[in-house]
This record gives C-alpha cells, sequence and structure tokens, in this order.
C-alpha cells in the first residue's frame, strides 16, 4: 500500500468538528456493550466540538491521521502520568473510525506519536486501555507492548478494569 494518501500531522483548530465525529465513531463501536448506554453516551456527547477546541486550547498534544484528506482517527499524548511505570511518555488515546481499523493507520498514528515522543527527550511509553477492549488489547500486544500493570477506574458506580502495557527504553 502507498502511503502518499496518509497524512500524519498536528492537530489544528479546524479539526475539532472532524475530531468530535471521529471520538463519536469509534467509542461506539469500541465501547457499545462494555459501557452502560446511558454512561457511554454521556461520555461520547462531553466530547463535543467545543471540548476538541478547548483541548487545543490549553496545548493538549493531539495527532490527527488522514486518508485521502478524510481524518480517520487522532491521538492524545504527553508526559506520562502513570506512576511506577518507569516510563516518560504516554498515548492517552489512540482511536480510529471502524472503517480504518485494521488497516495498518493505527500503527502509523502509534509509530508517530512514539517519534514525536524521542525527539522529546521521553524515554519509554505507556498505554492504559479498558481490560474489557480486547481488540485494543491485541493492538497493543502486536505492537511489542508488555502488559506490566493493571488499574481501577470507576464509571456509573461500576468498577473497570485498565491494563497498563509499556515499551521500555527509547522511542524509536
Amino acid at each position: 500500500m502507498s502511503t502518499d494518501l496518509i497524512d500524519l500531522r498536528a492537530a489544528r483548530p479546524a479539526d475539532c468538528e472532524a475530531l468530535a465525529g471521529i471520538h463519536s465513531e469509534a467509542w461506539l463501536g469500541a465501547y457499545r456493550g462494555v459501557l452502560h448506554g446511558v454512561d457511554l453516551q454521556k461520555m461520547v456527547s462531553r466530547r463535543g466540538t467545543g471540548w476538541w477546541r478547548g483541548a487545543l486550547e490549553r496545548g493538549v498534544e493531539i495527532k490527527i491521521v488522514s486518508v485521502a484528506d478524510v481524518p480517520a482517527g487522532y491521538a492524545t499524548f504527553g508526559r506520562c502520568r502513570l506512576r511506577d511505570t518507569g516510563m516518560e511518555g504516554e498515548i492517552y488515546e489512540l482511536y480510529l473510525k471502524p472503517e480504518y481499523q485494521g488497516l495498518g493507520f493505527g500503527k502509523a498514528l502509534f509509530a508517530s506519536v512514539r517519534k514525536t515522543l524521542a525527539s522529546r527527550s521521553l524515554h519509554g511509553l505507556a498505554v492504559q486501555v479498558l481490560s474489557d477492549n480486547e481488540p485494543a488489547r491485541n493492538f497493543y500486544r502486536a505492537l511489542g507492548g508488555r502488559l506490566t500493570a493493571k488499574s481501577w477506574y470507576k464509571m456509573g458506580g461500576r468498577r473497570m478494569e485498565l491494563s497498563i502495557y509499556t515499551w521500555p527504553g527509547a522511542n524509536t
């Protein structure tokens, strides 16, 4: 496959509507049946265009992948917030619209974020994912991530297990 049609770049304010759409489609696809319907709808509805505009204004790092000029996915990332992992970088979110999953675009986005983190001398990478999200867990394992810890998240009165995957060393 030619990569001439793939664009990986920092998100801009003009991308906020597309980011909201990607988030909505990806979350509904990934978490329907995993999260309670009302909780899922609340989470999705909080991430409208205004939320993304505010995130960019606050300096949240967001990388977007476009395919043939159509926004297909995004990743948010930065300094690792997870204690005791020994990792300096973290991908907070990485989502693709369902129709772009399984085609290598997520892998390209992941590699691009790792390269960006390495350029900032942030060594090692951590990702936290809902343990019930088997496709995401398989994705990170296929990229060489090691399951190194478990954590918990409470949503809608329900305790959700999180799996933490790490990639020690340089992010190259």
